[in-house]
């Protein structure tokens, strides 16, 4: 078997997430399969990095997919570039070892917040980012992030129905930057527990508008309160990068 690495970027807003359930084509591994099943002439299985909601955005989502027949690189990017839809991109196709699995190997992951924090919209990155009418304090959001920061059970921040699996991540990073109204949430962690990053950002939201203290995060972490989480819109959020 040939297992080829793809790096893809797509426009979430019309898709039901990254991952095909049952039948469900809408999906983004859905309308991929499909265009490999029909290269290969069997049933393709591809394997995500990351499982984004419905909404969510992608620069760099990772697969891979194990193949029987040998495509060079170039010539596998383009046919499946060729049936994708508009909003579906190969932007990268590598051979790896047999070895490399997408969502295993996976090291840390980058996700990216976008937020339009102006009195009027902005038609360009409505699909693209969260509107926010009033002002945020960035200082106070920067400062209640701080929480977030390190190894800690994100129970709280997440809807996970699954208790048999660890709540425990370690978020290295995140940074908080503002450009002619556009705020971007940049956080890097070693992993995501379904919709942690957009109750994360929801919570900062809330923090920004005032109507949370700073100091309020960690304590909503300690207690695991899952109803004191604010969520932000998925439109907002993409994944920016993954590292191996």
């Amino acid at each position: 078997m040939n297992n080829y690495k793809l790096v893809i970027q797509y426009d979430g807003a019309r898709y039901k997430g990254w991952q095909r359930l049952g039948n469900q084509e809408n999906t983004i591994q859905g309308k991929i399969e499909l265009v490999l099943t029909k290269l290969e002439g069997r049933e393709i299985e591809i394997v995500g990095s990351s499982r984004t909601d419905a909404g969510v955005h992608a620069y760099g989502q990772v697969a891979n997919v194990k193949l029987s027949k040998l495509f060079s690189t170039e010539e596998l990017q383009h046919y499946v570039n060729q049936y994708l839809p508009h909003d579906i991109s190969v932007v990268e196709v590598k051979k790896v070892d047999d070895r490399f699995h997408a969502r295993y190997h996976a090291k840390d992951k980058t996700y990216l917040y976008q937020i339009w924090n102006k009195s009027y919209t902005n038609p360009f990155l409505r699909k693209f980012s969260m509107h926010v009418n009033d002002r945020l304090n960035l200082e106070e959001m920067k400062k209640a992030s701080t929480s977030f920061l390190g190894n800690h059970d994100f129970t709280a921040f997440s809807n996970a129905k699954s208790k048999k699996k660890s709540m425990k991540r370690t978020i290295r990073s995140i940074d908080i930057d503002e450009m002619e109204g556009l705020i971007s949430i940049r956080i890097i962690g070693d992993g995501f527990l379904y919709h942690m990053v957009r109750k994360m950002v929801g919570t900062l939201i809330e923090v920004g508008l005032g109507e949370k203290q700073a100091r309020e995060v960690a304590n909503i972490l300690q207690t695991k309160d899952r109803s004191r989480a604010g969520f932000a819109e998925a439109q907002g959020l993409h994944l920016e990068k993954i590292e191996f």
